[in-house]
Formats: C-alpha cells, sequence, structure tokens
C-alpha cells in the first residue's frame, strides 16, 4: 500500500480508504448483533492487513450502527486509535428524523452540524475525528452558519480538518469564502461508468457538447490543493458481479477490462482501481465492499500500471464513443 501526504494536512493516509457504509447490519433502527459485529471485525482486521489506515464513516451509515460497531473495534484494541485517520460525514438527515412524517433533506444549519458531530463522536467512543465532510450540498446552506459551526468543533478540538462531499466547484468556492478552516477533500461519485468529472473536461464529446466555459470541478481542486476522494470506484460491481456483468450494454467495457485482466494477471476490481490511481489528481477510491476478497482485488490495483493509453482506452470503452 502506498501513502500520500494530504496537503495542508499533517495527515499521510493510504492510497485507499475503506469505506464503513454497509457494516454494522441493516439500514433501520434495529441495534446490531453479534454476528453483525464479528462480520465487521473481519473486515476491518482484512482492511487493516491490506496496510489501510483511513476510514470513512457518516452519522447516517446504517442509522448510526456503523459507527457503534467501529468501536467495538477500538475498544478491543487501544492501540489502534492512534494508527488509523478516521473521517465521518453529517448533513443528511432522513425521513422522519427526528419524528414522523418529515421529509429526508440536507441541512448544514450550525445547530444540526454540531448535533451531529457530537452523535458521531458518542457513537465512535472517540474525542475527536480527524475529517468532518459535509455529505451533499444544501441548498439552503447559509456560509456563516457552517463557519460558526467549524470554529466551534475545532476550537474544541472535536475536529482536526473539514471538507466536502458531492460538492462543484462554485459551491465549494462559495463556502471556502466564509471558511476559516481549508477544505481540504471533495469526496465525488466517480468510476469507469460515472466519468461525469472527466467528460466535463472534453469539449465536443457527445457527453460535453457545448463551449469551453467555466472550470470544472476536477481541475478546481487540483488548482486549489482539495484531495479528491471517489465514492463507489468499482461500480457497486455492476462489472465484476452479478447476472448485470453479463449485460449487452456493457460489454463494450468488459471486453476491454478481461483483456487487461489477462495481459496484467490481474482482476477486474483491480483494473477498476488503477484506472482511477492514474489520474494525476492523486485520487483515493473509498471502497466498501463487505467481501473479503473484493477487498484484497481492490487493494491490489495499487501495484497494477496502467499506460497513458490503456488509461484512454479504458475510457473510450466506457464512453462508447471515439474521442472529438
Amino acid at each position: 500500500m502506498k501513502f500520500h501526504s494530504i496537503k495542508n494536512t499533517e495527515l499521510k493516509v493510504s492510497e485507499i480508504i475503506y469505506g464503513c457504509m454497509n457494516i454494522g447490519g441493516s439500514w433501520n433502527n434495529t441495534p446490531y448483533n453479534i454476528i453483525d459485529a464479528k462480520k465487521a471485525k473481519d473486515i476491518i482486521r482484512t482492511v487493516l492487513d491490506e496496510g489501510i489506515n483511513y476510514f470513512d464513516h457518516a452519522d447516517i451509515y446504517t442509522y448510526g450502527k456503523s459507527e457503534q460497531v467501529f468501536a467495538q473495534i477500538l475498544k478491543e484494541d487501544t492501540s489502534l486509535r492512534d494508527k488509523i485517520i478516521i473521517q465521518s460525514k453529517c448533513g443528511i438527515r432522513l425521513k422522519d428524523d427526528p419524528v414522523q412524517g418529515l421529509p429526508q433533506r440536507y441541512d448544514f444549519s450550525y445547530s444540526h452540524i454540531i448535533k451531529s458531530v457530537d452523535g458521531i463522536l458518542n457513537r465512535l467512543n472517540t474525542e475527536f475525528i480527524d475529517v468532518l465532510l459535509l455529505h451533499r450540498p444544501d441548498p439552503l446552506i447559509e456560509p456563516e452558519e457552517v463557519a460558526g459551526a467549524f470554529d466551534e468543533l475545532e476550537s474544541k478540538g472535536k475536529v482536526k480538518y473539514f471538507g466536502v462531499s458531492n460538492h462543484t466547484a462554485s459551491q465549494i468556492s462559495l463556502l471556502q469564502k466564509y471558511l476559516g478552516q481549508k477544505i481540504i477533500i471533495n469526496q465525488v461519485e466517480l468510476n469507469l461508468l460515472k466519468t461525469d468529472l472527466i467528460d466535463s473536461g472534453i469539449v465536443g464529446s457527445k457527453k460535453n457538447p457545448g463551449s469551453i466555459s467555466g472550470e470544472g470541478t476536477l481541475e478546481y481542486c487540483r488548482k486549489n490543493e482539495i484531495s479528491i476522494q471517489a465514492w463507489s470506484p468499482v461500480a457497486k460491481g455492476i462489472l465484476s458481479a452479478g447476472e448485470i456483468k453479463d449485460s449487452p450494454k456493457y460489454s463494450g467495457i468488459r471486453n476491454v477490462l478481461n483483456k487487461f485482466v489477462a495481459d496484467k494477471n490481474s482482476t477486474i476490481e483491480s483494473i477498476l482501481i488503477a484506472w482511477l490511481l492514474k489520474h494525476p489528481a492523486k485520487i483515493h477510491p473509498v471502497i466498501g465492499t463487505t467481501n473479503i476478497q473484493r477487498i484484497k482485488d481492490c487493494c491490489t490495483g495499487c501495484d497494477v500500471n496502467l499506460s497513458r493509453e490503456e488509461w484512454y482506452e479504458l475510457y473510450i470503452a466506457a464512453c462508447g464513443e471515439n474521442l472529438p
């Protein structure tokens, strides 16, 4: 496993991040059980053995249980907390929270951010988290409220660094104007089946037929030293697992992937991860599989080298068209 220093921080992080979205049992208010706890422990031990030191959470993941079950792992190994980086997210409020009948919504209010972080710290049973991300853009954002919340969380030592998730360049720019802290991360969906952030920089293609205008999110983040994290980096297993992989819809990209798997004695997961790692933005894939073998296959992607030509061959196959 390779490691990178995140600019403007003291964090040295593994090239791959483990996303804890699916540990802790079911997505409801049912408490996790012994089986859930054992499965989570086995997964996290595998992740650690692969050299990953960065763990991504969110307050809503399995209704808070992912953080709770992770806390049990930290409790069993008290030396672990100082060896790892813990990131969590807030800002999404689920349906019926806190009372029946309320819709799902986004909430970047001062009070919700503060309350959410206190809940995160309580569930993780830790005094601080290394990174807090705002989960999805809130159309009703008041940047001054976010700034006030971040100032309080930083001054009280509850959060070291701050970032965002699923934000555009303009949304980050607006927020950064009011913050006393540097936004250090933007976590976005990016994989071979979801290439919008790359497509936006290729004018004249079917996906981006318009004229050159504005600044793309990837370019903005690179210019402003904001680390990119890619969630769903292997496209939820669509290209490698289950019957859907045999769909004619994906035959072109699947054929190219299979060729590289054979040429490089690798796996589809490894190639998909390697494709992201080839990008000069130093993208950090956030893997979320709970399958032990797939975790290992993703991690071997760090050792797969793709040439410029191979990267483009995969991209063109995913686009389903030649470059303009």
